[in-house]
Parts: C-alpha cells; sequence; structure tokens
C-alpha cells in the first residue's frame, strides 16, 4: 500500500494531536496554597496562625509563621475549619495507597499498561479508517471509533478517587484493593453518631451492637470495573432480602429497606435517628441512605457505594452542582458514569440494582461479608421498649437502657473479656432483678491501619546520601513515581529556620555554601512529611 506525502502528512498531525491530548489529561493542576490563616482551635479556646502541613493519625499539624510544626486534633478545630481541612486532606489518595492488597488474579481486568496498548491499537484503528476508507462512509465509521475510545476510558474506575470518600473515617476504615475489588476493612460501628436511639416502641427486636470482624477475606468489597445489568434488578422484600447491598464510607453496612419480614423499616419504627439499628446477629446496620456522613465529609463525595460498583451521593452532583432528575433506579449518568442517590424518601438510596451483581440462593449479593453472631436465643420485638441510650462502656461493650410500657430500670448490658475463649457476659436489667448469661464469642478486632504502615515504609524508602555531606547531597525516593507527588524540599536548622525550600522535586541540594553543622531536610508530600537529619561537614 503506497502512502503519498498528504497523507504522511495528516498522519503526522494526528500524532502530534494524540500526544497534546495525552500531554492536556495527564497535567497536574494541583496548586499549593502557601497562604497563612489563623485557625480557630475551638476544644482548647485559642487560635494559632499559620498554613496547614499534614494530616496524620488523625491530626492535623500547622506550621506557624516561625515554621514552629504543631498539631491538634482534627476534631479541636472549629467547625467551619475542620471543613476546610477536611476538603484540604480530601486530595490524599496515591500515597495512601496501601503496600499489602489481596493478592486475586484477575482474567478480565486489564492492566494500566494493557489499556494504553488498546488504546494506541484504537488511534492506529482509527487513521486507518479515516485515510484509507471512503468519505462516505466515515459517518457510520468514526462514530463506532470514538465510541470504542469512550468506552475504553469510562469502563475503568480509579480506586484512589474512591478512597477519597472513606479517607474521613480512618483508623476505624481501612481500605485496600486488588485487580478486581476495593476492600473496605471496619468494626461495622460507627464512630461520629449514637446508635439505636429513636427505635419505636414496637420496632425493637432486642438485638444490641455487637463490634463485627469484618476484616481480611471477611472485607467488603466493591467491583472496581462495574457492568451495566441488562435487565436491572429492583430492590424490594423479595431481592437482597438478606445481607447488605451497599457499603457506607463510615464502614457501616447498608440492608434493603425492606426487612426480611417484607415492611419498610423506616416506616415501621424500627430505625434509629441515624437510619440504623441491630440485625440477628447483632451487627448494626443502615436501612436508608446515610446523608448524615456530610457533617463528617464533603458534599461533593458518595456517602456509599453499591456492591455493583457504583457510587451514591447526596442532593448535590460530584461537581457541586443541583441534583439532576434521576431515572427509575434512583440514579443517573454524570460525564459518562452511572451513579445513585440518596433521599430521605423511599427508595432512599436504590431503587433498582444498574450493574451487574450476582445473588446466592437465598437472593443474597456475594460475595458478602458476613456477621457473627454471638447469642443463640431467638430474639424478637418487645412491644412497648424505648431506648434511652445505647453508650460503650468501659469492658468492650455497650449498656443499652429502655423504658417498657413507660416503665424505666430496664437495661440490656454486655461486657466482652479479651482473653480466650472470649466470653461475653450480658446483663439482662429489671426493676426487679438483674439476669447474667454467659455466651462464647469471637476474639477483639483490630482494623489493620495501612496508611500508618505506608508511611513508615515512606520514610525508609527515602534515601539522603552522602551523610555527613560537604558539597552536594543526594535525595533518593526509592521511587520515580513519588516525584510527582513532592510538593516542596526544605532545608531547616535545629531551631526549624529554612534555609532552602524548593516547591517540587529535585534530585540534590547544593550545601557547598551551608555552614557546617546538624540539619533537617523536610520532603513535603499533599498527606505526608518525611523528615530526615544530615550533617554538614
Amino acid at each position: 500500500m503506497k502512502i503519498n506525502l498528504n497523507t504522511t502528512k495528516k498522519i503526522l498531525v494526528l500524532i502530534i494531536l494524540c500526544l497534546v491530548c495525552k500531554t492536556n489529561f495527564a497535567h497536574d493542576m494541583h496548586t499549593n496554597d502557601e497562604s497563612i490563616k489563623t485557625w480557630i482551635i475551638e476544644k482548647e479556646n485559642r487560635t494559632i496562625k499559620g498554613t496547614f502541613f499534614m494530616f496524620k493519625n488523625g491530626d492535623v499539624y500547622i506550621e506557624d509563621a516561625y515554621h514552629q510544626i504543631k498539631h491538634f486534633p482534627l476534631t479541636s478545630f472549629k467547625t467551619e475549619d475542620q471543613k476546610k481541612l477536611k476538603k484540604k486532606i480530601e486530595r490524599i489518595n496515591l500515597l495512601n495507597e496501601p503496600l499489602e492488597v489481596k493478592n486475586i488474579s484477575s482474567p478480565n481486568k486489564i492492566s494500566t499498561f494493557q489499556l494504553g496498548i488498546i488504546l494506541i491499537l484504537l488511534i492506529l484503528f482509527g487513521c486507518v479508517i479515516f485515510f484509507f476508507t471512503n468519505k462516505k462512509q466515515h459517518r457510520y465509521t468514526m462514530p463506532v471509533f470514538f465510541a470504542s475510545i469512550c468506552f475504553t476510558l469510562f469502563s475503568f474506575t480509579n480506586p484512589t478517587i474512591i478512597n477519597n470518600a472513606f479517607m474521613f473515617f480512618a483508623p476505624n476504615v481501612n481500605t485496600s484493593w486488588d485487580n478486581n475489588y476495593f476492600y473496605v476493612e471496619s468494626k461495622g460501628i460507627p464512630t461520629t453518631h449514637d446508635m439505636m436511639v429513636g427505635i419505636s416502641n414496637h420496632g425493637w427486636q432486642q438485638q444490641v451492637p455487637i463490634p463485627q470482624c469484618y476484616i481480611g477475606s471477611n472485607a467488603w468489597s466493591i467491583p472496581l470495573n462495574p457492568i451495566m445489568a441488562t435487565t436491572p434488578i429492583p430492590v424490594n422484600a423479595d431481592h437482597f432480602s438478606r445481607g447488605a447491598l451497599a457499603i457506607a464510607v463510615n464502614g457501616v453496612p447498608i440492608f434493603n429497606p425492606y426487612t426480611n419480614t417484607g415492611v419498610d423499616a423506616f416506616l415501621d419504627g424500627q430505625l434509629d435517628a441515624f437510619g440504623g439499628h441491630c440485625g440477628k446477629a447483632d451487627d448494626y446496620h443502615y436501612h436508608t441512605a446515610p446523608l448524615h456522613l456530610y457533617n463528617q465529609t464533603t458534599s461533593t463525595l458518595p456517602i456509599a457505594y453499591a456492591f455493583d460498583g457504583f457510587a451514591v451521593f447526596g442532593s448535590l452532583e460530584p461537581d457541586g452542582s443541583a441534583m439532576t432528575t434521576l431515572d427509575a433506579n434512583h440514579g443517573h449518568l454524570f460525564n459518562d458514569v452511572y451513579h445513585y442517590h440518596g433521599s430521605s424518601t423511599a427508595p432512599y438510596m436504590i431503587g433498582n440494582m444498574v450493574g451487574v451483581v450476582t445473588e446466592d440462593a437465598t437472593k443474597q449479593i456475594i460475595p458478602q461479608a458476613q456477621s457473627q453472631p454471638v447469642r443463640t436465643e431467638n430474639w424478637g420485638p418487645l412491644n412497648g421498649a424505648l431506648i434511652n441510650s445505647c453508650v460503650a462502656n468501659a469492658n468492650n461493650g455497650y449498656n443499652t437502657s429502655y423504658s417498657l410500657n413507660q416503665v424505666s430500670g430496664y437495661a440490656t448490658n454486655y461486657t466482652k473479656l479479651s482473653a480466650s475463649p472470649y466470653t461475653y457476659t450480658f446483663q439482662y436489667v429489671t426493676p426487679t432483678g438483674t439476669t447474667t448469661t454467659n455466651y462464647i464469642g469471637q476474639a477483639n478486632c483490630v482494623v489493620p491501619n495501612l496508611a500508618a504502615t505506608h508511611f513508615i515504609a515512606l520514610e525508609q524508602k527515602i534515601k539522603l546520601f552522602p551523610n555527613p555531606a560537604t558539597d552536594i547531597l543526594q535525595i533518593n525516593l526509592g521511587d520515580s513515581d513519588l516525584e510527582e507527588g513532592v510538593q516542596s524540599i526544605s532545608l531547616c536548622d535545629l531551631n526549624a529556620r529554612i534555609l532552602f525550600k524548593t516547591n517540587h522535586f529535585i534530585p540534590s541540594l547544593d550545601i557547598k555554601n551551608v555552614p557546617k553543622g546538624n540539619y533537617i531536610v523536610k520532603i513535603q508530600f499533599e498527606n505526608s512529611v518525611v523528615t530526615k537529619k544530615i550533617i554538614v561537614k
């Protein structure tokens, strides 16, 4: 096949345009806000002027005007400042990628390299279509070509984007992922609101909250490559009547609005003020959309992810605009990506499961994390009971007090011993006496904190040499992919005075004119800072 000069020029122009487009899409639009701000530490009745330094282990680190680093719990800041800080740390993603993820083979999930190869082949295919086919056929062939490009680009979910929604609830929630799934580990217990209070006088099933081990192989699984179902499965009293159909970003599972008896749990008065209650395994879960989570996160992030892989938002779209018209599934496409919306009225969150899911014989979505019951009795509704409080005690349990037919003095309290055989001691309290029953249950669970593990590994990975140094100090991050994540590199003396600072990565520092002595090199990432001591001689 002979290609003339004009055709060659056209191909070159097309390749240049593709490269320009790639550059535009890859460009980092992040800008640093280095302005000094007055932060209000409400719980200490004080203020501090400085810039946001980092967020680590629940504390916000502030660098003041004298370059002194001070840290305070995020919850100690004024509410308005907390919202600003949460938006700042919302950008934490790539550096929080866990070092250890489940190793599950994924024959159906392609890698980034394979995706690049497919895109290149599609572009070459487009060149062939454009230059070597009948121009009259372009109106049929080119739409197919561009549809193929769009399908390739939008069929894959970036797990670091999903991770942004969950990070506000660390370390009580831990996340990881492999090629197939995004995993969420938790105990299923909310840490930002009370439980059980608000259940009506015929809705309490006599269950109390026991932390569950949604850990390791029993973690919640969100598909990373959701597929639109040909026929969406309705969320009703027949389908998904067992188990969860979504996971809230605080690690609490979300069940069907209908209970296993076929009634709307909210309308029947079975839910507390936050849309949750405990199931037969004493497992706490929601039955409605957890819209209250926006008090801890931001309004443009999801509040949950369905187990078909699609996100659940509140009353706003991902770009902050007002929610547009919903379809029969209680969601819609937005920028070619489907998501659901939560609401305060039925169906609350998901009308029909849009993505492909698998139901087992009991019509429960699988894979599915499992709760572990401790008590063996068949508890049922306690008519006339009103829960007054449900608070954690000092012995790994909860005290749930209630009145019965307007008579106070009732409670179901339990404690849990940490040593084997892991005895749960329940006290059933009435105005006339107390009955004690012991049960054997699972061990205490610990939610992994891989973010902290990642920080330690990052600190160990970065090397400065030679040390002591005389003229040039080399900086090796141990991973070239980390270079784009560097926000600044500073050389400070032991009084925290900055001698040198750059707002991007550089592989070496010229220290010829630095006086002899001990110094600190500070490498600032988006959510972490690594400090290294050096000696100049």
